[in-house]
Formats: C-alpha cells, structure tokens, sequence
C-alpha cells in the first residue's frame, strides 16, 4: 500500500547561504500531518530530514535535562562530562526522529512529494510580487532557530 500524501506545505527560509532551504508539513490521507520535515541543501543536493529531537540526558547532581553537547547542567552549573554522547556510524548522535518512514519506499515517495512542492515554491518565489502562503502551523518557524548543527 503506497502513502497517500494528500497536502504539501513548504516554508522558505531567508537564508540562501544556510543549508537550511524550506519547513514542510504533509498530510496524509486528508487526516493525519507531519510537521516539521526540513528541505537541506546536502553535498549531493537537495533532500528531506524528518521531524527530530535534541536528545537529552539527566545531571548526575541535581537530575537535570541537559542537550547532550552541553559543558554545564543548565539547573545547578555542574560541569557534565563531555564524552556522554553515544557515537553512532561514526558520528555523534545528537538528535533522533520523532516520525520516520520505516521503509525505504515510503522515505523515497516521501522525498519525491516535498521536493517537488519545493521546487514548485522556489519557483513561485521568482515571481514578480511573490508573498509566501499564510500556514499558522508554520508561521512561527524561522531558521534563525536552527544552528547549523541542528540539520
């Protein structure tokens, strides 16, 4: 049974340098959204990262969530110990996906839907009196909330 994404919705950032290009959402089957998919700009073009996380973990001293890069527990200032992150495929794994295809079919039916509506804002976008549509559930998002890091 192939995904039946019915609604792409597709945020530019400001930022062309970033390689942060666009949020989206989908809608699946007219009943069920995803937020927050980000359109990248990687080595060998465009693709599609899902929705994802900081990963956290606690304070020995006083049991406060810190971000997994962080020197000092954000509650009590205790110095954490730098190498607590967990490597994974070599590189460290500072975030995890909160929704995900579990195939690769879907992923890749997934990719092919949001980067054709991109494509068709970016083009949008070159037109004379261009204004990005009005999404509440994206309006909020701006990739000045993203270190490079984050994607």
């Amino acid at each position: 049974m192939a995904v039946n994404i019915t609604e792409v919705r597709v945020k530019l950032t400001e930022a062309k340098k970033n390689r942060l290009q666009a949020f989206c959402s989908i809608t699946i089957d007219n009943d069920f959204v995803v937020r927050d998919l980000k359109v990248i700009e990687g080595h060998k073009g465009a693709f599609v990262a899902m929705p994802s996380r900081k990963l956290t973990d606690r304070c020995p001293g006083c049991g406060g969530k810190n971000h997994l890069m962080s020197q000092y527990c954000n509650d009590c200032g205790t110095r954490l110990d730098e190498k607590r992150a967990s490597k994974g495929a070599g590189r460290l794994k500072l975030h995890a996906d909160t929704a995900h295809p579990i195939n690769s079919k879907c992923r890749e039916e997934i990719q092919e839907k949001v980067l054709a509506a991109y494509k068709e804002e970016v083009e949008r976008s070159k037109l004379p009196g261009y204004k990005p549509p009005k999404y509440e559930d994206m309006d909020d998002l701006d990739s000045s909330d993203f270190d490079s890091e984050d994607v």
